[in-house]
């Protein structure tokens, strides 16, 4: 079993039922965190005295309070140290369970589990970190039914620089010129007006602003 783990979550009653579960384990040895930033310093001095994490479980979403923090989400942790530390495994515990969300971080490799939390989340968990700890992956039920949904929408990467461009107030003719600076193809105003008017045509919006308000109502941005 896991000799190390470290918690990133910022709810103390949660805690205390991610520690129950822990003790249940067995694991030696378990780190909290309540906010993102404490979490990357613990997890990088670990490493420094030679005693990394075997396995990060991690929340989506901390509550902003008077304490600045440069990494705000658990989407972001698991950005760094998986990049930093690419032997820790990663286990998200979280009640969000939208399907672009959860595709998207279980497309990214960067995690071995997915668990909801609920009413069941506590013995999903368990069930979890066995897995994980075993070589295997992890979705609890109601993640693995947003994966399998056929419904489920994406943007590619072209769409999203685009459409991101416009939300932070780019003209057509700026884009223009930052996609031919960055190599973005295609670049031209014509191809990006086609691919704007079919993007509206697909999610039924009258308008570009009004196309950027569904998309992020959709988690799509």
């Amino acid at each position: 079993m896991f000799k190390k783990i470290l918690v990133a979550e910022d709810i103390d009653s949660i805690n205390q039922g991610l520690s129950s579960v822990i003790r249940a384990l067995d694991i030696p040895e378990v780190c909290h965190a309540t906010y993102c930033d404490d979490a990357l310093l613990k997890a990088r001095k670990a490493a420094y005295d030679g005693s990394p994490f075997d396995l990060l479980i991690c929340d989506l979403s901390f509550k902003p309070d008077h304490r600045v923090q440069h990494i705000t989400s658990g989407q972001e942790l698991i950005a760094v140290l998986s990049r930093e530390f690419p032997e820790l495994k990663v286990i998200v515990y979280s009640i969000e369970d939208h399907p672009q969300t959860v595709r998207a971080l279980w497309n990214s490799g960067k995690i071995k589990a997915y668990v909801c939390k609920g009413r069941n989340g506590l013995s999903d968990l368990e069930q979890a970190i066995r897995r994980v700890y075993v070589g295997e992956s992890y979705l609890s039920d109601r993640v693995e039914e947003a994966l399998k949904g056929k419904n489920f929408l994406t943007l590619r990467s072209y769409e999203v620089t685009l459409l991101t461009h416009l939300a932070n107030g780019y003209t057509q003719e700026q884009i223009e010129k930052s996609f031919k600076e960055n190599g973005i193809s295609p670049s031209s105003r014509s191809s990006i007006e086609k691919r704007l008017k079919e993007l509206k045509e697909d999610f039924n919006a009258n308008t570009t602003v009004h196309l950027i308000t569904i998309l992020k109502d959709l988690r799509l941005l």
